[in-house]
């Protein structure tokens, strides 16, 4: 590596650093570290086990920021000892060695950028995700069921918990509907981005003369609350049925009426489970759908000012998507939000989505130049 070239990693990452430093505030999260290690010295600290709780968690949280930053410190000071040393000996050896430790330590202070931009509110909150096709019969419901699997992928590639919770297939191929929960450490944060509307182009599997079709599918994902008191439900706002299921779960589960339907009526949304055994582990899991529905409202309102302030219009509605896969006449993922592109279709349709989820989430905190 030509040593311009490294001078200008280096740069790139003193630069980085700074952002870190200013974001996160070292100084100060060590103050309210010790702050709240005396407070779990007090013998009376586990009086309140549910505060004791928060307490900690809000501990372990300001800890694990303070380790990043210092991790990241320590980590710049071994690559310019690295560079160092590179110019010391101008070996073939520790040039090697310095290219490596480049390298490594650019995708870790992209990875800790990412972390510290996962700051919202319900970042760290587990998510719902529902696909719903567009017009287009049998070609847009094959194209959310694509989704649905590049979804799934994507938890496996990245460890998070995947769990369908309501599923309606279509008549021929691919689903009608279909509501998935996200479990594992910053769910909706990394998955929020994916909102919107998904289109296709390809030359469809269902058309005999192999014609070029368009199809769309919407994505919608709300946080999930850990406390359902946070969102407060009247109970004489609801309306309530239960039908025959139509789900996995044997014969038992589909001669009962144990799916739900719950409406909203002041919003009306309608929310449905069925997957649960029992009528009751369908409501209680029907009623956490609409909590996030809910709350989702009040987060979307936020999200829209903040485009409002970018300069940006964008209504999740079909005709305005965020992001088309064309597989014909050439291959190519682009995102039109913040216009990056891969012609790697394959990867993507196999899960291989960080990068435009990192691309959204720097999109957003980034000033629309």
């Amino acid at each position: 590596m030509e040593k311009y070239e490294v001078n200008k990693y280096i740069d790139s990452f003193k630069s980085s650093l700074k952002d870190l430093e200013i974001s996160l505030n070292p100084p100060k999260l060590k103050e309210e570290i010790e702050k709240i290690n005396q407070e779990i010295s007090d013998a009376n600290f586990w009086n309140d086990q549910k505060k004791a709780n928060k307490t900690i968690e809000a501990l372990n949280d300001l800890k694990e920021k303070y380790n990043l930053y210092k991790s990241m410190e320590q980590g710049f000071n071994e690559v310019l000892e690295a560079r160092d040393l590179s110019l010391l000996e101008e070996s073939e050896e520790t040039n090697q060695l310095l290219e490596e430790m480049i390298f490594d330590f650019e995708k870790k202070i992209e990875d800790a950028t990412i972390s510290v931009i996962l700051n919202g509110e319900y970042d760290n909150n587990n998510a719902i995700l529902e696909i719903h096709p567009g017009a287009g019969g049998t070609e847009s419901m094959d194209w959310a069921s694509m989704l649905l699997r590049m979804y799934q992928r994507f938890c496996q590639r990245n460890n998070f918990k995947f769990k369908i919770i309501d599923y309606l297939p279509g008549d021929e191929a691919g689903v009608k509907s279909v509501t998935c929960e996200i479990s594992g450490k910053y769910a909706y944060g990394y998955l929020k981005g994916e909102r919107g509307v998904h289109r296709l182009v390809r030359i469809s599997p269902f058309d005999s003369n192999k014609r070029r079709h368009t199809s769309f599918a919407s994505v919608d994902v709300t946080p999930i609350v850990s406390d359902l008191k946070d969102v407060p439900i009247n109970e004489n706002d609801l309306r309530i049925d239960t039908y025959l299921s139509s789900g996995h779960g044997g014969q038992g589960v589909n001669t009962t009426y144990s799916a739900v339907r719950i409406t909203h009526l002041p919003t009306n949304i309608v929310v449905t489970c069925q997957n649960e055994r029992s009528q009751i582990q369908n409501k209680e899991q029907a009623l956490k759908v609409l909590k996030s529905k809910l709350l989702d409202i009040e987060i979307k309102k936020q999200e829209e000012s903040l485009l409002a302030l970018k300069g940006i219009s964008m209504e999740i509605a079909f005709g305005s998507q965020i992001r088309s896969y064309v597989f014909h006449p050439y291959s190519m993922v682009k995102d039109h939000r913040f216009k990056w592109e891969t012609s790697d279709v394959n990867g993507v349709m196999d899960g291989d989505i960080l990068d435009f989820i990192y691309g959204y989430l720097k999109w957003m905190v980034t000033d629309n130049e």
